[in-house]
């Protein structure tokens, strides 16, 4: 078989995108204009390809390409799937807030594409050169549409913080990487696997160490969390929205390939280190957001919780405890989409508010939206039986099994922690006086919510394909 086609058939979603992308530049170019125009639905459709790519592929195995560099097995194909999900509904939904903000410029979609495209390669990667090439490709755009809103300062401080921020993240990962290059003589994962075997020396931890400071700062996972708040806040709506689902997904993803394929013979090491970042992140998580009255900096900290609540399953080290976190994670993206679409709808006289007092008497001026976001909420507590709930089961089920009691038993006792502010909104929308009435939602946002919370109220019912796919996700790393 020729090398080049086999190696383009396994890499055709990220081949989708990236020439999608040079293609959109041209036309926009050529264009000159300010407004998007169609540059949002080419984008939409460009990411709807690289699914259905996936979606209607026959290959069911795994294949190493590229000189190695870069795998397609089932385990990355089910995480590109809910990355690119979680791209192509926040373009979906960020259309008419980009418009009515007058920052609908032709440059944003492509952004949103190459950060996808850089995530879809970060998912992929086999080695420290492919992670890191990935990991600053998904970055760099996301550097530049934290700060698109140009005229608002909250948008530059919130770009300038992630900048600064990313790359000292970057340095602590790139020192990890080459203490691992170092002490392996290779920098792809199986090799480093060899190398270091069963046995962990000083250098390899302290590398394994730093390596893992840097995918906590891209999964803002405690105690590397201090962006995630004020670029949530800080950046435009529909750009936070996308910061919580697409990067989200890949950095688990890699997180999760890094850990399980490159140090399968030091498990303990790096299950402490995991287990103290899944502890902290729900702690700061749960207790952090209850004094919150900002909504996007209470999804920030939720974020944060909810991270430290789907590593719990990767503390795990098993195949079960990997496809709890990618049960977790799917219905994750599910809850988040839809509390994003409720607060894209939160809108006076065409100007956006986002304090959490601004829903005070929700049920009695939008019923419907009322109802659908507290479903999210409802489901982000992890209350029974909404999707939320099977969400965290399946985490700390997998952890239990492991014999992580501990871990389990503090998760518990964070998540009902975290409850509060969950069912404080829920409080505000059904007993507290009307203060404002919300504009007329765009169709857009009122389809991603009504679809997010339908699938929170009844993935319970049938979840076995989901589950399934996961699963088998979770084998083929192990």
């Amino acid at each position: 078989m020729n090398a080049l086609p086999f190696a383009v058939a396994h890499a055709l979603p990220e081949i989708i995108l990236a020439v999608g992308a040079l293609l959109l530049i041209l036309i926009g170019a050529f264009r000159g204009r300010d407004s998007d125009g169609p540059m949002t639905e080419l984008a939409v459709g460009l990411i709807g390809l690289a699914i259905l790519a996936i979606l209607l592929s026959t290959r069911t195995g795994t294949a190493v390409v590229f000189d190695g560099a870069f795998v397609d097995d089932p385990f990355g194909r089910f995480m590109k799937i809910l990355t690119l999900l979680g791209a192509l509904i926040s373009l979906f939904m960020g259309q008419d807030y980009m418009a009515r903000a007058k920052i609908d410029k032709f440059e944003f979609p492509i952004l949103i594409i190459l950060s996808t495209l850089g995530a879809l390669m970060l998912i992929s990667a086999t080695g420290l050169i492919a992670l890191y090439l990935g990991l600053e490709l998904m970055s760099l755009a996301l550097y530049v549409i934290a700060a698109f809103h140009r005229d608002n300062v909250k948008a530059s401080e919130a770009g300038l913080k992630y900048f600064v921020l990313g790359a000292l993240s970057s340095g602590m990962l790139l020192y990890g990487a080459s203490l691992l290059y170092g002490f392996a003589g290779t920098v792809s994962f199986a090799g480093i696997a060899d190398a270091v075997g069963g046995k962990a020396s000083l250098g390899v931890i302290f590398g394994l160490v730093f390596l893992m400071a840097g995918l906590a700062f891209k999964m803002s996972t405690a105690p590397f969390h201090m962006w995630t708040p004020d670029v949530y806040e800080g950046a435009p709506t529909p750009v936070t929205a996308f910061f919580a689902s697409a990067p989200k997904m890949a950095a688990i993803a890699v997180t999760i390939r890094v850990v399980i394929t490159a140090f399968p013979g030091i498990t303990t090491q790096w299950q402490q280190i995991i287990t103290f970042i899944s502890l902290l992140s729900m702690a700061i998580g749960s207790f952090a957001a209850i004094g919150q009255t900002n909504i996007k900096r209470l999804m920030a900290y939720s974020s944060i919780g909810h991270m430290g609540f789907a590593l719990v399953g990767l503390a795990a080290g098993t195949p079960t405890g990997v496809q709890g976190v990618l049960c977790y994670m799917g219905i994750y993206l599910i809850m988040t989409l839809g509390t994003f679409a409720a607060i894209l709808s939160m809108r006076v006289k065409g100007e956006s508010v986002e304090q959490i007092s601004d829903l005070s008497g929700l049920a009695r001026t939008n019923g419907p939206m009322a109802f659908f976001l507290a479903l999210m909420m409802f489901s982000l507590a992890g209350i029974p039986p909404l999707a939320g709930f099977f969400a965290k089961w399946y985490v700390f089920n997998s952890a239990i099994q492991a014999g992580l009691y501990p871990l389990a038993v503090i998760g518990v006792l964070l998540s009902t922690v975290a409850a509060y502010y969950y069912l404080r909104i829920v409080k505000i929308m059904y007993f507290d006086d009307p203060v404002v009435t919300f504009d007329r939602a765009a169709p857009s946002l009122r389809i991603v919510l009504a679809a997010c919370g339908i699938l929170v109220l009844f993935l319970f019912a049938y979840p076995a394909a989901f589950v399934e796919a996961a699963a088998a996700a979770a084998k083929s790393l192990f």
